[in-house]
């Protein structure tokens, strides 16, 4: 596929996310990478002049309810209160947070921020879709327009086409099973194991008996995911 000057491949399983990141960020471009999965699923990375603005996966994602909680920058009871308030009002969660619940606007922007690197990290794992460019595909509502992943950010520990094809060397399933886990590729299994101790205490549903339904299938759902990425690493 060509773009501009530039010669992107067809299909992830030649490149990697971070080649083709660093690709368009070099190319300073403006637009939406698209990977579509064989199955049907489709997801987008939205860059403004090279810089990464938002991420859609089309999958299981952490939310920023789930994220602040965890975090312990808002409580269970204000998290609940909020998302309703979001939902009745059609209005962004985040933006409900600073407006009507008075939460910090730098604590809920360095929430987002993480939310948007959790999903890059979740597009690390995916082996192979098809890749496309589009310039005329408008970002999500809450996109961060005014302060864009740096690329120190969204280029630092992505995987390189070199890495996935060397010989004995680390999978993209495992690289994305240490993000998930937050540890730096490459890391002894001593290190996952305590991370997956840790993690496990946090999010596992029966330790937070006060949870509503909603939290406990965002916890139950990141619990899995962790399970499978200690699974990946360890098991």
């Amino acid at each position: 596929m060509i773009l501009g000057r530039m010669l992107l491949p067809g299909r992830l399983r030649t490149t990697s996310l971070g080649d083709l990141l660093g690709v368009l960020h070099r190319a300073s471009v403006t637009g939406t990478l698209e990977l579509v999965e064989d199955r049907g699923r489709t997801h987008r990375v939205h860059l403004s002049r090279g810089l990464v603005v938002a991420v859609e996966i089309d999958g299981a994602a952490p939310s920023l309810a789930e994220i602040l909680r965890l975090e312990h920058a808002a409580d269970a009871d204000l998290l609940r209160r909020s998302l309703l308030r979001a939902i009745a009002s059609r209005r962004l969660h985040g933006e409900v947070l600073v407006e009507d619940f008075r939460v910090a606007p730098e604590v809920v922007s360095q929430a987002l921020r993480r939310q948007l690197l959790r999903r890059l990290a979740a597009l690390d794992g995916v082996a192979d879709a098809r890749v496309c460019f589009r310039v005329a595909v408008r970002p999500p509502r809450g996109a961060f327009r005014d302060r864009p992943l740096e690329p120190r950010e969204f280029l630092h520990g992505r995987r390189r086409a070199r890495e996935r094809s060397g010989g004995g060397g680390a999978t993209s399933r495992d690289v994305r099973a240490w993000h998930v886990l937050g540890l730096t590729p490459g890391v002894d299994e001593s290190a996952v194991r305590r991370a997956y101790r840790r993690l496990a205490r946090e999010v596992h549903p029966d330790l937070h008996p006060g949870a509503s339904d909603e939290e406990r299938r965002a916890l139950q759902a990141r619990f899995v995911e962790i399970t499978e990425a200690y699974r990946a690493l360890v098991a």
